[in-house]
């Protein structure tokens, strides 16, 4: 069983779409929402989302600390998956993609992650993705949205996530390491390109790499994210 772990924020309709495809398309076993929005936005979507699928298959629960690392943690701990995985609100699986992960984990395989691609098609945009596989294949560092994937077994051995404002899946890249090298799926999972869309793609660019430099220098992920924002 894989139990699909969502943190989110202010996502309004777009989890409830996804929610349909992961259950409609993909056939989740269980996902697990974890939702940091204020409680009047939390119960209006939680109470929508609950038209997708009934029983324990869902489960639409409040954060009680915003930060995807705090989120992704509380989403784990209510989810009774022996492998889990973690997928951002703006992140789309492919059909079959649950298979794959499966059959990797039968392999042998502890972790791993997918190819990403934007749901913009300019080739900025692919370039950037193209950068992002390339980094991660030769790395073994992955990022959220390439949607890793972990056992059960892995994530409790390592401690789960750092519960850091920012870089939360660098740090549990680097302690996944430890362990072993990540698959590397070729299918590839689409992701929103707002936030460089909206931020503008050059200097969000330069802002990620001025980011993961500072946090390779030893800046605290607290003030990264005060950078960030």
């Amino acid at each position: 069983m894989i139990s699909i772990i969502i943190p989110a924020y202010n996502e309004g309709e777009v989890i409830v779409g996804q929610l349909k495809d992961l259950f409609e398309v993909n056939k989740a076993d269980q996902c697990v929402v974890v939702d940091a929005s204020d409680k009047e936005a939390f119960e209006a979507i939680r109470d929508e989302a609950s038209g997708v699928i009934s029983g324990e298959r869902l489960r639409y629960i409040a954060a009680d600390t915003k930060g995807r690392g705090a989120q992704m943690n509380t989403g784990a701990a209510n989810s009774e998956g022996s492998a889990l995985l973690f997928l951002h609100a703006d992140t789309q699986l492919p059909d079959g993609a649950l298979q794959q992960i499966q059959e990797g984990i039968n392999a042998g395989w502890h972790w791993g992650h997918f190819d990403v691609r934007f749901d913009q098609p300019a080739w900025p945009f692919n370039m950037i993705a193209s950068m992002m596989n390339w980094r991660s294949r030769k790395t073994g560092i992955a990022t959220g949205d390439q949607a890793m994937f972990v056992t059960r077994a892995a994530f409790d051995l390592v401690g789960g996530f750092d519960e850091f404002d920012l870089m939360e899946d660098i740090a549990m890249s680097k302690k996944l390491k430890t362990i072993g090298a990540p698959l590397c799926l070729d299918m590839t999972v689409q992701t929103a390109a707002r936030r460089w869309q909206e931020k503008g793609v050059f200097r969000t660019v330069l802002l990620m790499w001025w980011l993961r430099l500072a946090y390779w220098l030893g800046v605290s992920p607290a003030r990264l994210a005060q950078w960030y924002r």
